[in-house]
């Protein structure tokens, strides 16, 4: 299994575990030393932080703050459609949780 793989995995693990600040810090460990490449892949990584993150503020009862770094993570959601990536199943199925979560 890749590195990315495992962040992947692990980012999984906390989301389902509402580990919400520990997936945050497993996928910035991947975007950070790609984030300055213009990939629809690294902004979908950057989303599904900001998605991690929205979490943790909505725990901490900050929805304000929640919303607006929710609607950061819609703005990327949808390049996972547009993405090629040897990812593209995981990252749909990180989507499907989220949206489980954000339920």
């Amino acid at each position: 299994m890749s590195r990315h793989e495992e962040q992947l995995e692990l980012f999984i693990q906390n989301l389902q575990s509402e580990n919400f600040y520990d997936a945050h810090e497993d996928l910035e460990a991947l975007w950070y030393e790609r984030r300055f490449e213009d990939s629809d892949e690294v902004k979908l990584l950057k989303g599904f932080i900001n998605a991690s993150v929205s979490f943790e503020l909505r725990k901490k009862g900050k929805t304000e703050q929640a919303k607006k770094v929710w609607n950061n993570y819609l703005k990327y959601r949808d390049l996972v459609n547009d993405i090629k990536s040897l990812h593209v199943e995981k990252y749909h199925q990180i989507i499907k949780i989220i949206d489980k979560i954000y339920k």
